[in-house]
């Protein structure tokens, strides 16, 4: 193959099933209409260059090197690594930064499976593909749900559950926006302070979680009725336990209080695991003084090839 490939994954934000999605409970993910693209050229000899607004690198397909700021992108080359036989160029360009956790991550490792496997010729079904790009997350951070890879992958509104792994489209949303609190703390760090908690009080965070399924649940049936209100009242309520479990702070509750004061908003939560990213309201665009509000729609579209 001499021609290049080009793919496009979008960016995504949770809905609802923060947290409890990893302990086997549904969640609700939106695809977004910002993207991530990866264009692979070609090459004859065995060379890798991969240009982003990360970084930059060059090596060898016999002698990968580490670059944290391309962990994800590398470790999707050296799963695929049996089956290159050619190096290539890599361009990757983002429509949004990668500090606002709008699934960077997830959208880039999407992309980058998508033109390997088009690059070796590699058939790929969306379930494939999910379970290829939850392999490199799972090898880079230890941990992760998987609920934005799919987001990314099919597009649209999702339903999601890890196991068995299920992904249910959901019909459309109305005008949800993001509100960036200014900082973030990963994912993977939230999740690591959580389970030190969770071993303190293992009862009571049981049914924390399970509470949180059943709110999910709930909101999974208000999307496909399109009783918005219901899914407000629902996100709010689902933001009581994300309270519960200590990864809200004194900056994500003053916005989440403040948006709800305004009648325009049906409800206002983290989106997302929490201690920082963003906070998503349901209803309206409304501007938040002293934070960033970032307007989106929703991508009826996954991964494709341009």
């Amino acid at each position: 193959m001499t021609k290049k490939i080009t793919a496009s994954a979008p960016g995504s934000v949770m809905l609802m099933g923060e947290h409890a999605v990893v302990k086997g409970y549904w969640a609700i993910a939106c695809a977004l209409d910002k993207n991530i693209s990866v264009t692979l050229t070609p090459r004859t000899d065995r060379k890798i260059y991969i240009r982003s607004e990360l970084a930059t690198y060059s090596a060898s397909l016999d002698h990968l090197i580490s670059e944290n700021r391309l962990s994800f992108v590398l470790k999707a080359i050296q799963l695929q690594l049996p089956a290159l036989t050619a190096g290539f160029e890599l361009d990757i360009h983002a429509e949004f930064s990668h500090t606002l956790g709008l699934g960077s991550s997830a959208a880039v490792t999407v992309a980058t499976i998508k033109v390997l496997t088009e690059y070796t010729n590699t058939p790929l079904s969306r379930a494939a593909h999910l379970q290829k790009s939850l392999a490199v997350v799972h090898a880079v951070q230890g941990r992760g749900s998987g609920t934005d890879l799919a987001a990314s992958i099919y597009g649209g509104v999702i339903a999601y559950k890890i196991d068995p792994c299920e992904v249910i489209p959901l019909s459309g949303l109305p005008v949800i926006c993001l509100h960036y609190v200014g900082y973030k703390t990963t994912t993977p760090t939230v999740l690591s302070m959580v389970a030190k908690r969770a071993k303190r009080h293992p009862h009571i965070y049981r049914d924390i979680y399970k509470m949180m399924g059943s709110v999910t649940c709930a909101a999974i049936s208000a999307v496909k009725q399109q009783d918005w209100q219901n899914l407000g009242e629902l996100m709010n309520i689902y933001q009581g336990q994300m309270d519960s479990l200590g990864v809200s702070d004194a900056n994500l509750c003053e916005m989440i209080y403040t948006l709800r004061q305004d009648p325009r908003v049906q409800g206002a939560k983290i989106s997302g695991s929490g201690l920082g990213d963003c906070v998503i309201s349901l209803g309206a665009e409304i501007d938040l003084a002293g934070f960033q509000q970032i307007k989106l729609t929703v991508a009826k579209q996954g991964v494709s090839l341009k």
